[in-house]
Order: C-alpha cells, then structure tokens, then sequence
C-alpha cells in the first residue's frame, strides 16, 4: 500500500499531514508533478516523480502506478474517477472522498461547468484553502487511511494463508 498525491496543485498543509502519517504508520508516499517538488530531508519512505509537462501526464502516471488498496489525494475528478475505477481509496483536498457513489455525480457537474465556461458563462474559482479544508482533510483523511490499512492487512493475511497450503 502506498500513497500517491497529484503535486502540481496540492496545498502544503495536505502534504504535512500525508507526511507525518507516513513517517508515523511507515507508508510510503509517491508525489507526482510536471516539475520537480521540494522533499521533506532525511525521508525514505517519500519521493517525487517528475513527469514531462502536458496535459494530464502526472494523472496519467498515477492511474498506470496506483494499484488496488493504494490511496490517492488529488482535486483533480477525472483522475479521482479513473482511481475509484481501480479501487483506489480517493481524497480531495478539502476533504471529500470520492468514491463510486459520488464520482460519476462529481464528474457529471464538472462536465457541465465545462460546458458552460465554453460557452461564455463566468464562474468564480474556488476559494482559498483555509483551516477549514484543512480539518475536513485531516479528518477524511484519516478515516479513509484507517480503512485502507484495514483492508490491507486483510487482503495480505488472505494471500500468507493462501501461499501457506
């Protein structure tokens, strides 16, 4: 089980609360970005994988790496999406799980913003990260990582037991 975050757009404060979970539970975590991205010194269990800059590389990169049980934080629904399709447990930023009875909805509206931003109509962007997002994250998040461990752990004694015959 690892973690992976979609890096171009996450706020700081998601990536503190990732990587002290990291260093605490020993979980790695994998950083993608279409540039290189500061690293906490002295870790191990965190790396950054710069992928060549276009459209949805890095998102790209996550879908082909991740695998199933992994967790992935990215704001980005399209790329939550193809994760739940996996079954990769999805956080946003702000705290919301994505999962497969919310994403389609998620991307449905998004599909229609788009639209509608093509056709002319103005939209006010998202506001500011606050403390919050912040709370939401950290309480979703740990939840939502709990819960993958526990599946982890369950679907590793299924295949020991299984390789034990």
């Amino acid at each position: 089980m690892q973690i992976w975050i979609d890096a171009d757009a996450a706020p700081r404060e998601v990536k503190e609360i990732v990587f002290k979970a990291s260093a605490r539970l020993k979980i790695p975590v994998v950083m993608v970005a279409n540039q290189s991205i500061w690293l906490p010194p002295g870790t191990k269990l965190i790396s950054c994988v710069a992928v060549r800059e276009g459209a949805n590389v890095a998102d790209k990169y996550i879908v082909d790496h991740a695998q199933l049980g992994d967790m992935a934080i990215t704001a980005d629904i399209p790329l939550a999406a193809q994760l739940v399709d996996k079954q990769v447990y999805v956080v946003d930023p702000r705290g919301e799980e994505y999962d497969d009875r919310n994403v389609v909805g998620r991307l449905a509206a998004r599909d229609l913003f788009d639209a509608a931003r093509g056709a002319g109509m103005e939209f006010a962007g998202p506001q500011a990260y606050n403390p919050k997002d912040r709370a939401a994250f950290a309480s979703t998040f740990d939840r939502i990582l709990t819960r993958a461990m526990k599946a982890h752990a369950r679907r590793t004694d299924k295949q020991g037991s299984s390789d034990n015959r």
